[in-house]
């Protein structure tokens, strides 16, 4: 499948410079990381949440796992929960599933990046499939995240 056409149209819009890097197929974001002998810390990983104002994702890197508890206190949204995987495609349409690109904004969805993807210098995530990966500096994942808010959102503990 390679890129996804939402994930093209936000390199493009964004201008940002950005590669392309293949693995073999993966099932999950550790994977991804490992199969493509990425920093799994420097993979970040998105998460789709909803409750009934309507659809969140959380943007974690792949190297940590999300606080739930804590999202929900910060947003004051308490019925967040992980959405159903059959909702994905509703979302996610240019997708396969389980290869959830972090660009909420370009898929017009409300988007929280944890704090932690700040410190990183280089920036990978999924290309909406399974086999292959974008490649961005801080600042590219920056503009990519536009309009995103930037919370402490995972656990203390890896």
């Amino acid at each position: 499948m390679s890129l996804a056409k939402t994930v093209n149209y936000a390199l493009a819009l964004t201008r940002v410079d950005f590669e392309i890097l293949r693995h073999h197929h993966s099932s999950t974001s550790l994977e991804a990381a490992r199969t493509a002998h990425v920093d799994p810390a420097s993979l970040a990983k998105a998460v789709v949440l909803k409750d009934a104002i309507g659809p969140l994702l959380a943007v974690v890197s792949a190297s940590r796992k999300l606080d739930l508890e804590r999202l929900r206190a910060a947003l004051r949204r308490p019925q967040l929960d992980f959405i159903p995987e059959d909702q994905l495609d509703q979302l996610f349409y240019d997708c396969e599933k389980g290869a959830i690109p972090p660009l909420g904004p370009d898929y017009r969805v409300p988007t929280v990046v944890d704090v932690r993807l700040r410190d990183t210098d280089e920036v990978y995530f999924e290309a909406g499939d399974h086999e292959d990966l974008v490649h961005v500096d801080q600042t590219s994942f920056r503009a990519l995240m536009r309009g995103a808010e930037y919370l402490d959102i995972v656990t203390d503990s890896d």
